[in-house]
């Protein structure tokens, strides 16, 4: 009898025709259950099938892992190393057998919404908006995670906010030269990952920040300290960043935009019918980080708006014309894992042009993510479009996040650089 494939297990769970409480028929392969019952026991990208590559076979899923992700498992065969693999899905698209695909953490979330009633909340990437339907706005799809059984959702744009000004703090106070240079920690767990793992003589350049899905997982359940956390987004590689030793107590489980999509058909839930409730907490600046350039874009208005704001402090200082042009914000962006490589490098070789980069793992950064449902370009108009429609521009313009800065304990927007808890991690 031919096995069916993975695809076909997971579609035939969410469709019910396959009961959890019953022995699995043996048409299916009982570990890809486990796969689908214990995602966080396997790396973010799962095999199959038996590998197909043996002996001088040129293995081009293993050549396409930058990470080193991929060994031998002992029977001339390849396994997936889950303590190495980001989750960047090269290998998939290179693995010629299609024996290689995405984990999904469908089945482990949605049982812990269901238990946690009340205390559950949805973690929404700055990439969401347009995902689930032109019909769809935030406040319809805030209806549908709460039919779902979610106590409510949050736009991880908001965090990104408060990344932002964080960002620029650490820009303004430490680039005070045309030799010096920061490299953004925001966002994209595959563009710090190539820091952390290949690139470490840069990471003195990297500010010790956690990125926006960190930052409000953690402030979710710092004010709300029994919740669970599911982060709804287009990137695979956001799997493997929140199981990370030193930053797991922020989310517990994290869906693709696929996924999510796939659960709303399940429950036969249909966001566009749903009503509004409408929230909108983040500035232009958080939205933005979705599409690559935002988050430079963000960071340069941020630090042009506290130069404006200290601008007697920087006349009394007689700051010379070269310092001022220092300290202010040339980007350079990169996105897809062979343009971050080059750009790396680049600038290992100190040629500089430019004082702050920003790399994005995937090509159009999170709009290019692999699990997003909308085509890039059309995905980076949508966040162009909700960006335009923010009623603030940048972090420092929006009241929200003051107020949640303030119930956090935090009294001026320069106590993030003394913040030791919330939102920062050594990458050391």
């Amino acid at each position: 009898m031919k096995k069916k494939s993975f695809d076909e297990l997971y579609r035939d769970i969410l469709r019910q025709k396959i009961s959890l409480r019953e022995p699995l028929p043996p048409e299916y392969d009982p570990s890809q259950l486990d796969c689908l019952l214990h995602p966080e026991r396997y790396a973010p990208v799962i095999c199959t099938g038996d590998c197909g590559c043996s002996g001088s076979y040129e293995r081009a899923c293993e050549n396409s892992c930058v990470f080193d992700a991929i060994v031998e498992d002992g029977n001339q065969g390849l396994r997936i190393d889950p303590d190495k693999c980001v989750g960047c899905e090269a290998c998939i698209a290179a693995c010629e057998n299609h024996n290689l695909t995405a984990s999904r953490d469908v089945l482990p979330a949605m049982r812990a919404v269901r238990q946690k009633q009340g205390q559950a909340y949805a973690l929404v990437a700055p990439a969401f908006f347009g995902q689930f339907g032109e019909d769809v706005t935030p406040g319809k799809l805030r209806s549908a995670f709460l039919a779902l059984g979610f106590s409510g959702m949050v736009e991880v744009a908001l965090f990104a906010d408060i990344l932002t000004m964080k960002e620029a703090l650490e820009f303004d106070r430490h680039i005070n030269s045309r030799e010096d240079f920061q490299l953004t920690s925001c966002c994209c767990p595959v563009w710090i990952a190539m820091i952390r793992r290949v690139y470490r003589e840069l990471i003195p350049h990297v500010p010790g920040a956690v990125s926006p899905m960190i930052a409000a997982g953690r402030v979710v359940k710092r004010l709300h300290p029994d919740a669970v956390t599911v982060f709804v987004g287009p990137c695979m590689a956001k799997k493997s960043e929140a199981r990370e030793a030193d930053i797991a107590d922020a989310v517990d489980y994290v869906l693709t935009f696929e996924e999510m999509a796939d659960i709303f058909a399940a429950a036969d839930i249909r966001p566009q019918e749903l009503p509004e409730k409408k929230k909108e907490h983040a500035s232009r600046a958080g939205r933005i980080y979705a599409h690559t350039g935002g988050v430079s874009e963000a960071v340069a208005e941020t630090v042009r708006q506290l130069r404006m704001e200290d601008s007697g402090q920087v006349k009394a200082e007689q700051v010379t014309s070269g310092q001022e042009k220092a300290r202010q914000v040339t980007s350079r962006q990169a996105d897809g894992v062979p343009a971050c490589r080059e750009l790396l490098e680049r600038i290992q070789r100190g040629e500089l042009e430019a004082n702050f980069f920003e790399g994005m793992g995937c090509v159009g950064g999170c709009v290019g993510g692999p699990k997003a449902i909308l085509p890039r370009e059309e995905g980076r108009k949508n966040v162009e479009r909700y960006g335009d429609a923010a009623s603030y521009r940048t972090p420092l313009e929006n009241p929200f996040v003051m107020k949640l800065m303030e119930r956090l304990g935090f009294e001026t927007v320069e106590e993030l650089l003394e913040d030791e808890e919330l939102f920062v991690r050594n990458f050391d």
